[in-house]
């Protein structure tokens, strides 16, 4: 099936402007809900997830559609996920908790999967307007400007970036990975994949580290990154698949700075 991806950007935009930016800042006590016990949803979320739901659905028949705040109403068990025909992921507002505080940063992520793999990736920021966008093969774009490039690698005391301290759980012990830890530059947890992935893209950060991997947080990301030139492997260093439930995975400029980051934090003392 073809998509056409400034379709795709169009229908997002739209719903940024009529669903998430309208309630930013404006929640209401009862706008806000927890699906379970600190997991935040929003009006919003729901209004701006069925809004992509019914016009992707409309723009490719016949394709599945795994949407986070459906899944997590339906109960769907990700474990046993399994699907034949081309998949939609849908983040509707990626940052809820940052959302409903009013607060930045925030971000619409969806991602087209075809054969098990991320074909087509989108994240777009409704407060600064801007849509990052990649196509499997063709590259990854700022929508109306440049082609995203990772920068040359930094070493380790020079990189900033984000670690899941127990993204290593099996093997790395939690007092260990804050130990070794210490010898980056800065780390910072936007707590918004979107966004982290984005400033990943941008080369304004050098690496993150996650451990619970939901396919409508990554999946996207992956993609944009791989296309400007990051390197993207799991923790076991096989690769992400977005339909596969894993833990653990490593975004770096390289595949050497791959390694070298997990050599840093895994080596034993």
């Amino acid at each position: 099936m073809v998509i056409d991806p400034q379709r795709v950007t169009d229908i997002i935009r739209e719903t940024a402007e009529l669903d998430v930016l309208p309630r930013f800042q404006k929640l209401a006590d009862h706008d806000i809900m927890e699906k379970s016990p600190g997991d935040i949803v929003t009006v919003a979320d729901y209004e701006a997830e069925d809004r992509l739901s019914k016009a992707l659905s409309e723009l490719s028949p016949g394709a599945d559609i795994l949407a986070e705040e459906a899944a997590s109403r339906d109960g769907l068990e990700l474990d046993n996920y399994r699907s034949e025909v081309d998949t939609w992921l849908i983040d509707p507002v990626d940052g809820t908790r940052n959302f409903s505080k009013g607060e930045t940063p925030f971000a619409i992520v969806v991602a087209y999967v075809a054969g098990g793999c991320v074909q087509l990736a989108w994240i777009h920021l409704p407060v600064e307007n801007q849509t990052i966008v990649a196509e499997r093969g063709s590259g990854a774009f700022i929508v109306g400007g440049e082609k995203l490039v990772i920068p040359n690698d930094v070493p380790i005391r020079s990189m900033t970036g984000l670690i899941n301290f127990r993204a290593l759980d099996d093997t790395v012990s939690v007092e260990q990975m804050k130990s070794r830890a210490e010898a980056f530059s800065e780390l910072r947890n936007f707590r918004c994949a979107g966004f982290d992935f984005v400033q990943l893209a941008k080369g304004n950060k050098h690496f993150s580290l996650y451990r619970r991997l939901w396919p409508w947080d990554h999946a996207a990301g992956s993609l944009i990154y791989r296309e400007a030139g990051g390197y993207v492997a799991r923790v076991d260093r096989q690769e992400y698949n977005p339909l596969e439930r894993t833990w653990g995975l490593l975004c770096a400029q390289s595949q050497k700075s791959w390694n070298d980051i997990y050599d840093h934090l895994s080596t034993p003392n």
